[in-house]
């Protein structure tokens, strides 16, 4: 079992991990996700002791290895580190790769650690490339050896950052199927990776990394499709988000709706969606609120997945109950309703802004 209590790790410019507490339990097979930069492989290193950690404790069966009188080749006997380039030795075969540490670490003698490694190729599919040199063999082929290489340590732990990153598309398929083997062996298992549906289906347990710490963590289900934190939601349905706060009587509507246009471009928003987003705003905010709601400000939101090809505009604003559908400007509400696939109120009482309006479209096909 692994226990991270409060880890942290600092940089000179940054803070990766400010406060990580988690337990890792024996025989987990946890996918770590998170946008680029949030701290996945400082995470993995810091647990390998790769990296010292700046702040916080590493358990490891109860031994905190974080330590500075621990001796920390004691920990990494116990866990195999798999790395995006692969890592290893030009100038030795492949087999001869596979034997190295078990002979110098673990001094098993060269014909038992022969008889593992082969058996290890046999396991990743590889067994006729054992004579060859890494340079001979495609990027698929040596992070299979790789992975190989880290179980011939038999190891209880094994670190996988980002495994088929640096891998043609074409390959990513081969290393995936040994990493799902692996899964079954009942070792404990972390894997930072962007492959959501491989992430999804490999894993017992999820961890969103976020912010400096695990944002959000739970099985793959209450992640990918239940999330409960907008971080998580927004990195699973890759959402693409726009605020804008209408706050004074001579707000610039028409520079908003620059502000628009510019973040449908960016984000490669079809031209139909943008049309819909504009209409949008500028019915449900110019003509059915801003005239009504003179002292309390609008917060307009604007989320577009890619992954749903959908847009969802919120408009959340104070004051008393107010639904635009009971508001004067019926013209407005029947032009909108009539050019989304949902519109709806609703109020809440003890939020800051508890009105709410969600307009949902998506890209018609056809």
């Amino acid at each position: 079992m692994i226990e991270l209590k409060h880890l942290q790790k600092k940089y000179e410019n940054t803070v990766p991990l400010k406060d990580v507490n988690t337990v890792i339990r024996d025989g987990d097979v946890i996918s770590v996700i998170g946008p680029s930069g949030t701290g996945k492989s400082t995470l993995l290193r810091c647990i390998n002791m790769l990296e010292r950690p700046t702040g916080g404790q590493i358990l490891l069966d109860g031994v905190d290895i974080t330590d500075p009188k621990y001796d920390v080749t004691l920990a990494r006997r116990k866990m195999g580190m798999v790395f995006q380039s692969f890592n290893l030795f030009g100038h030795l075969t492949v087999i001869e790769n596979l034997m190295l540490a078990p002979m110098d670490i673990l001094k098993k003698s060269r014909e038992e650690a022969y008889e593992t490694g082969i058996a290890l190729l046999k396991r990743v599919g590889l067994a006729d490339r054992e004579r060859q040199y890494p340079d001979m063999l495609s990027g698929g082929q040596k992070q299979r050896v790789a992975i190989a290489r880290t179980l011939a340590m038999d190891p209880d732990v094994i670190l996988l950052d980002e495994p088929t990153s640096a891998l043609d598309p074409t390959m990513v398929a081969e290393v995936q199927a040994v990493i799902r083997d692996m899964a079954g062996m009942g070792k404990t298992m972390m894997i930072v990776t962007h492959e959501m549906n491989f992430a999804r289906a490999i894993c017992n347990r999820v961890f969103y990394l976020d912010q400096g710490g695990i944002c959000e963590e739970g099985t793959p289900e209450q992640i990918f499709d239940h999330p409960q934190k907008d971080l998580t939601r927004r990195f699973i349905q890759r959402l693409k988000v726009m605020e804008l706060l209408i706050d004074s009587p001579d707000y610039d509507f028409i520079g908003a709706g620059g502000d628009i246009d510019g973040y449908c471009l960016r984000n490669d928003i079809p031209p139909r969606v943008k049309y819909r987003i504009r209409l949008t705003f500028e019915e449900l905010t110019q003509q059915m609120l801003f005239p009504v709601l003179a002292r309390t400000p609008i917060r307009v939101t604007v989320e577009y997945s890619e992954v749903e090809e959908q847009a969802v505009v919120t408009a959340e604003y104070g004051g008393e109950r107010f639904d635009p559908a009971e508001g004067e400007n019926s013209i407005s509400y029947k032009v909108l309703k009539g050019s989304v696939e949902e519109l709806s109120y609703a109020y809440h009482e003890d939020a800051e802004l508890p009105n709410a309006v969600r307009v949902v479209m998506k890209e018609k096909r056809g």
